[in-house]
């Protein structure tokens, strides 16, 4: 019978971002409720004597992301009832994972943009999320686009709360028709057909995303982006183990995310260098493999993935870009894995080479 020692060691679990500010001291719920007295109500304590809150009430969830920010990020916020509402810890780790991929310098930096960083925030709902945590962490500029007036109004009055930042942050209204792809820009580029964008459920035909809301002329170090990552309602409301809200034009669309992911890709591939990182957060693992082969049909020279994991949540990061590498990245082996949810992974040129993952 074999050891013990011999059995194969586990990998490690994908963990917080280490600069994120909840990394070495998650939110002290008992403290909080004794600072905020509209959070006490949704604090109570369990059988071990922890406090928790009721992760299926939405005002519970609302009331702490409002105190988080106020409390850790001097940030003023709120939103009304039925809109996303986004887990600080969570978005954080997306913000930090972009200044990775932007401090790495794989890739050259804007010129045209000097020292500032300006960032895109594709569907920043109502509550304006990326953008506020964005500019209050590392003072970056954004602008956040959205369709719904809801949405645009509340991101707008979550912007104008904070003077400390409000400069830095554009909302931008989104024209709700589509757009169509310049068909020979976009084939040319693609060197395939049409059918090859095609996905399960049908390929994405809502309000445009990046091109017709990008203008003439405009540069960006990145885009962001927490999709719609189902393609029903239904679907949408499948876990009854959390109640975040989220309205259908925050949650769904045909094909799910998938669909919407790879509209990005195909705007992406007619924007090319407007932006130096294109980036995406994905729910479920399965799509990740159908999107990094999408990008090596359209020749993208770097691609990146991660993973985000808050509590029992695990989401994945999808990031990739047009322009050159400026230097050459030592493989998987040869680089000692410190953090291994954050590591910066492997780059593709010609071969696409894809850690595993």
């Amino acid at each position: 019978m074999p050891s013990k020692n011999n059995k194969r060691k586990r990998p490690e679990r994908p963990t917080i971002h280490p600069r994120n500010k909840y990394a070495d001291s998650p939110p002290d719920f008992a403290l909080l409720a004794s600072l905020y007295p509209s959070f006490e109500p949704f604090v109570f304590y369990s059988r071990d004597g922890h406090p928790r809150i009721d992760w299926t009430d939405f005002n519970a969830t609302r009331e702490l992301t409002r105190v988080l920010l106020l409390h850790d990020h001097s940030l003023n916020w709120w939103i009304p009832d039925g809109q996303l509402c986004p887990t600080v810890p969570n978005r954080s780790n997306y913000i930090h994972w972009i200044e990775d991929l932007l401090s790495s310098e794989i890739i050259p930096k804007n010129q045209t943009l000097g020292d500032l960083v300006r960032g895109f925030d594709i569907g920043t709902g109502a509550n304006c999320i990326y953008p506020l945590l964005g500019s209050s962490l590392l003072g970056w500029s954004f602008v956040g686009s959205d369709i719904t007036d809801v949405a645009l109004e509340w991101a707008e009055r979550n912007v104008n709360k904070n003077p400390h930042v409000s400069q830095l942050i554009e909302i931008r209204k989104v024209t709700v028709h589509g757009v169509e792809l310049p068909a020979k820009e976009l084939s040319d580029a693609l060197a395939v057909d049409h059918e090859s964008s095609e996905v399960a459920g049908g390929r994405y035909c809502g309000p445009p995303i990046l091109l017709g809301v990008v203008r003439e002329g405009e540069k960006f170090d990145f885009c962001m982006c927490n999709p719609p990552f189902f393609e029903s309602t239904e679907e949408a409301g499948l876990n009854p183990k959390t109640s975040c809200g989220g309205t259908p034009e925050e949650m769904v669309c045909p094909g799910g995310e998938q669909a919407f992911i790879t509209r990005m890709i195909e705007d992406s591939v007619v924007l090319k260098e407007s932006f130096r990182w294109y980036t995406s957060m994905i729910g479920r693992k399965i799509n990740l493999k159908f999107l990094t082969s999408k990008l090596r049909d359209v020749g993208v020279t770097i691609v990146k993935t991660t993973e985000f994991v808050q509590g029992q949540t695990c989401r994945w990061g999808l990031a990739w870009s047009f322009l050159p590498p400026t230097k050459k990245i030592l493989p998987p082996a040869a680089v000692q894995r410190t953090n291994i949810s954050f590591m910066l992974e492997v780059w593709m040129t010609v071969a696409f080479y894809l850690w595993s993952f």
